[in-house]
């Protein structure tokens, strides 16, 4: 008789319970080292909604702002930090996970748990992938626009070319076989945040430099609304909801090698983060777009930067979001995988490919569709922040810690979590109220596949 797969954990890939599990053998192969997992994770957490950041400050001005984005650093890193402790802890038990939902309804030993995570992984999964093919056509729809300002083309348009180069990519069959990609993604985001930042500084200096205003919503109720959003954007920009199915890549055992994952990736965020926060926030102020690029290039008026350099840093985040939406694609491809799949068949049997092909083709259409009819990148990304990324970043992995490593109710480690457990509910909640009123608000602007993204 199978084992249950909430229960059942041994620490080779190919173990008793998991011979027939394809979304374990395919998808979420263990063949990967640390620094393969620290380009998934960079990948999956800098990228370019790194572009809203200055967006995110107009909400809450440069005090606030500072100490949110500082704040979410220090406690995802240390979020991340404790749940790669409980994914060691259980591998040495013999009880390896190579899926959040696993490891939740493990640990807590709940089975509605399983079920709960899935659909917030769905949700975060989904959503950036709307989101980043949503700016993806948003970057070609700027290119076009400089070359052929009176072009006839709308936006909806490239978000369809965006989408069939997705439907070609996702045929790439692991998340391991994205390890290459994931570390060109990495330079890429080096790359185009230094070109922002430099642009910035242009702008600044320019003869048409936007007058500057840090001043914050007129009311208070207004102000507290916006503080919020931004918080859950912020949080969206830091989460990334799949750390379990990203040290499931590594070969075994794993223990203590995502530490030095975590290490490089926040090392680039140091880079990154704080240099496009600032160096936006500073030109454009309260009039920073959703997307910087958008502030650097105005629909009226000439660009504040080179041409050149903005073309290059366009160029570059749309590559970059190719691979995002990859990463964030691959535990909807596990879960239909496991479905669909006959590990006996083998990876590259007709067998398989025609389900991957055709199941694969399907969801990013889906994406697509919903990137074209609903255009709010930043408004999707408060929501995803909000609903996804606080719960699985922000509450479960103290939970996780407290009760495998079971923390006394009066150690240090205890009372810290438990803070952060509480101060981010009340986040998660004021924020989802916060971002789904903007959304609302926000519908009033646009019409179903508008030619413009809202902010």
């Amino acid at each position: 008789m199978p084992e249950n797969p909430i229960t059942n954990s041994h620490d080779k890939p190919a173990a008793s319970g998991r011979e027939g599990d394809a979304g374990a053998q395919f998808v979420l192969e263990s063949k990967g080292k640390w620094w393969h997992a620290g380009y998934h994770l960079t990948t999956a957490i800098v990228g370019p909604t790194i572009l809203t950041l200055p967006y995110a400050f107009r909400g809450l001005g440069w005090g606030l702002g500072i100490l949110c984005l500082t704040a979410m650093g220090v406690v995802t890193f240390y979020s991340y930090f404790l749940m790669s402790l409980v994914l060691d802890h259980c591998e040495k038990e013999g009880r390896r996970h190579i899926r959040f939902r696993e490891l939740a309804a493990d640990v807590l030993g709940s089975g509605w748990m399983f079920y709960f995570v899935i659909l917030i992984q769905t949700a975060i999964n989904t959503g950036v992938g709307i989101a980043a093919i949503l700016l993806a056509g948003q970057c070609l729809e700027i290119m076009y626009s400089s070359l052929c300002p009176h072009g006839s083309l709308k936006l909806y348009h490239f978000i369809a070319m965006v989408t069939v180069v997705m439907i070609v990519l996702s045929q790439l069959p692991t998340f391991h076989s994205l390890r290459h990609v994931n570390l060109v993604s990495l330079f890429l985001c080096l790359g185009y945040s230094a070109l922002v930042v430099g642009a910035c500084i242009y702008a600044a200096a320019s003869k048409n430099a936007p007058a500057k205003n840090y001043s914050l919503e007129s009311s208070k109720a207004a102000r507290v609304f916006s503080a919020f959003t931004s918080i859950s954007i912020l949080a969206g920009i830091f989460g990334n909801g799949i750390l379990p199915e990203i040290q499931a890549t590594l070969a075994p055992p794993a223990a203590g090698k995502m530490l030095k994952a975590l290490v490089l990736c926040y090392t680039v965020i140091l880079l990154t983060f704080y240099s496009v926060a600032v160096s936006g926030y500073y030109v454009f102020g309260n009039k920073s777009s959703s997307n910087i690029l958008q502030s650097l290039m105005p629909d009226v008026g000439p660009s504040l930067a080179p041409t050149w350099l903005l073309g290059l840093a366009v160029v570059f985040v749309l590559l970059q979001l190719l691979a995002i939406a990859l990463v964030y694609s691959q535990v909807a491809f596990e879960i239909m995988e496991t479905k669909s799949a006959d590990v006996r068949q083998g990876l590259f049997s007709r067998r398989n490919v025609i389900p991957r092909l055709l199941l694969r083709t399907l969801y990013m259409i889906v994406c697509g569709f919903f990137a074209a009819m609903l255009p709010f990148f930043g408004d999707i990304s408060g929501v995803v922040g909000a609903i996804g990324f606080i719960p699985l970043d922000f509450i479960l992995p103290m939970l996780l810690y407290n009760r495998t490593y079971k923390t006394t109710k009066s150690s240090l480690a205890y009372l810290i979590n438990i803070l952060i457990i509480i101060v981010f509910t009340g986040v998660g909640l004021m924020g989802a109220f916060s971002t789904i009123r903007k959304l609302i608000l926000d519908a009033n602007q646009f019409s179903l596949f508008s030619g413009k993204v809202v902010d």
